[in-house]
């Protein structure tokens, strides 16, 4: 593993890139693909999702192993003593960039929890794709809390309804959003960062959206609370 602590944005929020996280990510798209095909993920991620469950061996172990792997690292950047696990599954993003709704189109939050964290395993992934971060030009707003959540919202739900119906996904910057940093998508990267940053998918235009693990953008997406 090679571990590396970034901080991004005014608010210096703390991002850990782990290379070569398992060693083995062909064994784990094979785990992947073995569950295939996914469902509609049924929230705003846009494509298709399958959370991994007690009983989905191998892909149960791959799990545990992941978050025994990642505790020093949570520990060390976020300042916490513990975690527990909320939810993780493998993602892919096959929505066409005219399909996306409004809130697909601009950066999103996952919580307003500062210790809700988001780990990111990049699988099988196309060049140019990556994880970006983002401030809201009007607001300022970096980090999403509870006091600041509906001044994010409003405005993100006004602004976003402004731009052109192709827009898509989000590129770098835009008038409304200012990208403050990014990790390339790189096979067996593993990446962790609070759900409440701010924060988008890079789908570069022409990406294969293709639902086969083994051809589109395969992640593993890990949500836990820290304590």
């Amino acid at each position: 593993m090679k571990p590396e602590l970034r901080r991004v944005g005014e608010c210096q929020a703390p991002v850990v890139v782990i290379d070569d996280f398992s060693g083995d990510a062909e064994t784990i798209v094979a785990v992947a693909e073995a569950l295939a095909p996914y469902e509609p993920s049924g929230n705003y991620y846009p494509g298709l999702r399958r959370v991994i469950g007690e009983a989905d061996e191998p892909a149960n172990d791959y799990v545990e192993r992941t978050c025994q792997d990642a505790a020093q690292f949570i520990a060390g950047a976020f300042d916490v003593d513990g975690f527990d696990l909320v939810e993780a599954s493998f993602s892919m993003v096959t929505a066409k960039p005219t399909e996306l709704n409004l809130a697909q189109r601009a950066p999103h939050f996952d919580s307003t929890d500062p210790k809700y964290f988001a780990l990111l395993h990049y699988l099988q992934v196309p060049n140019g794709t990556a994880t970006a971060f983002y401030r809201q030009r009007s607001t300022g707003i970096e980090l999403v809390t509870s006091t600041n959540a509906s001044t994010f919202i409003d405005t993100a739900e006004a602004e976003t309804a402004a731009l052109p119906l192709d827009s898509g996904y989000i590129q770098g910057s835009n008038q409304f959003f200012e990208q403050i940093g990014a990790v390339e998508a790189i096979p067996d990267r593993l990446i962790i960062y609070q759900g409440s940053l701010l924060h988008s998918g890079i789908i570069p235009v022409g990406m294969n959206l293709s639902s086969d693990p083994r051809i589109g953008r395969l992640t593993a997406n890990f949500f836990l609370r820290g304590h």
